[in-house]
């Protein structure tokens, strides 16, 4: 049973819970997609993404992948990230790059992080009753911190404890919601979890979180679940 006063902290996904999976798809994307060939030309020696490379390039090689148009190592690296952008792909690598690329754009002004209008004030409820607040999302930690910097509500960081993404886990396995539990330093009953996704949700309640299930415009029709479903965060009880 749900018991709002026994929650200490409030883990959150992103796309689809806090931010419209629109902006994701929409302006996300396709910005680094437009983007990478550029990025990578202009940073393909730099130290810092190097590891990203790397793996991504062990990806691309383990795949078997080719295109014969591309003539040299930056087009085919770039139309290879571009290829798994298209698939959707979690790939750790890839999300790093992405979101360095994210990076310039907020910092340019070209991009503006979007979260529903419900989110800051619910933000800064919990932390006024003492919730810690924590992201889990598939994008990088950058990423992340980037999409809550840049709002039009202003920088909403200062209200986030912490982030995690797949680096600590896919969000489908049971473990990486234990392991998060661990490095919050909170018991697994202690805390809610709100994310649109089944398979998350499911991960998190079999971990021993609580869960909501986020039910928010522009996502897609979800089957029935035996969780309690939630429109915005001023429908929570605390």
């Amino acid at each position: 049973m749900f018991d709002s006063d026994s929650i200490c902290a409030v883990l959150l996904d992103i796309e689809g819970t806090t931010t419209p999976i629109s902006f994701v798809f929409d302006v996300l994307f396709p910005y680094a997609a437009e983007n990478i060939g550029r990025y990578l030309a202009e940073h393909l020696d730099d130290p810092q993404l190097q590891p990203a490379l790397r793996d991504l390039r062990a990806k691309r090689d383990a795949d078997q992948w080719n295109e014969a148009w591309a003539t040299s190592e930056v087009e085919s690296l770039a139309a290879y990230a571009r290829h798994l952008m298209s698939q959707d792909s979690k790939f750790s690598a890839l999300k790093s790059l992405q979101g360095e690329i994210w990076q310039q754009g907020y910092s340019s002004g070209e991009l503006l992080g979007q979260v529903f209008d419900d989110v800051p004030i619910a933000l800064r409820r919990w932390r006024d009753l003492g919730r810690n607040i924590f992201i889990y999302s598939s994008g990088s930690v950058l990423a992340q911190k980037l999409i809550f910097a840049h709002t039009k509500h202003g920088d909403l960081t200062p209200l986030i404890e912490g982030y995690f993404d797949t680096t600590i886990g896919i969000k489908s396995d049971r473990q990486s919601y234990e392991k998060i539990a661990v490095e919050i330093k909170t018991k697994a009953f202690q805390i809610l979890f709100i994310s649109d996704s089944l398979k998350e949700l499911d991960a998190a309640h079999f971990a021993g979180m609580h869960v909501k299930h986020s039910i928010r415009p522009g996502n897609p029709p979800a089957p029935a679940s035996g969780y309690e479903s939630i429109r915005n965060f001023d429908e929570l009880p605390f």
